[in-house]
């Protein structure tokens, strides 16, 4: 069943507006995980997860731990044997009731499913997580990596109000990062961690803001769906190599002129984290955009 009219918030309805789409099909929308989707959850070996800290700011990580690490004791719970760093960002976030996202991507085989949904319990044994909505998204874009350990401790934890140069090149080089958006309602599981990405340099600086062009994908809407109700962003940049990770908050906009659809972020906060992953990724081949069904 067509379940369009629920499973996408007003944002998410206006933003198809705006870039003149007829209103997408919700079906691989679902309120509970597939089997196809618990099966690759339980499989990976890291997740990358949005949360909403209690000031009002999306954030955004990489979790990761043994392949089993997230599992799923039923179809609408998540398991998370994982527990943030201290000076990870999401540590404040992670308390019952609060909203959280979950975007399970496998570099090697482009494969990646999301779940969205609030937090059920954060203890001992981890977080788990209550899902609202679950679904697939197609290949495009992600450029193929396989792992590697990183046999590491976690470094220091730095702090700016404004991008420094070693930043700004980990930004401008960039062929992948992640973004974390969260709509005022949570009703339809408006909290949204997503994938995005380009060939090297993609992403452009002026100054203290941060441009992305907005390449044609699924035509849902979440991440710009969401800014219209909360122009609020949480961005996750992921130094492949040695397992640094940047952290960025700040006020996005949409522009929808006719020249194509482009995405700007006004840096607010950075957050540096040295060696903070056991994870490195060796780059494959940039095999361009493809075009593929959703991953369902």
């Amino acid at each position: 069943m067509d379940n369009t009219a629920t499973a996408f918030h007003e944002g998410e309805r206006r933003a198809q507006a705006l870039a003149g789409v007829a209103a997408p099909s919700s079906t691989f929308i679902r309120s509970f995980m597939t089997e196809q989707h618990r099966t690759f959850f339980a499989s990976l070996p890291y997740v990358v997860l949005g949360a909403l800290s209690p000031d009002g700011w999306p954030v955004a990580t990489l979790a990761t731990g043994l392949p089993g690490f997230l599992s799923d004791p039923d179809e609408i719970t998540l398991h998370l044997a994982w527990h943030p760093l201290s000076g990870d960002p999401v540590v404040e976030a992670l308390a019952p009731e609060r909203p959280i996202a979950i975007l399970g991507i496998e570099f090697a085989t482009r494969r990646r499913n999301r779940a969205n949904g609030t937090v059920l319990a954060n203890d001992a044994d981890g977080i788990r997580m209550r899902v609202l909505q679950s679904f697939g998204n197609c290949p495009k874009y992600i450029r193929t990596r396989e792992p590697r350990s990183l046999l590491q401790l976690p470094g220091a934890v730095e702090r700016y109000p404004a991008l420094d140069a070693e930043a700004r090149d980990v930004i401008m080089t960039a062929s992948t990062f992640f973004i974390a958006s969260c709509a005022s309602s949570v009703v339809h599981g408006g909290m949204d961690v997503s994938h995005r990405g380009g060939p090297s340099g993609f992403v452009q600086l002026d100054g203290d803001i941060l441009t992305v062009p907005d390449y044609p994908g699924n035509r849902y809407f979440n991440t710009f769906g969401n800014f219209l109700e909360n122009p609020r962003a949480g961005l996750l940049f992921i130094n492949f190599d040695n397992g640094d990770l940047l952290h960025l908050t700040g006020e996005a906009s949409v522009s929808w002129s006719d020249a194509g659809r482009s995405l700007d972020v006004r840096i607010r906060e950075v957050i540096r984290r040295r060696k903070a992953l056991s994870l490195g990724w060796v780059e494959g081949p940039d095999i361009g955009i493809v075009s593929s069904s959703h991953d369902v």
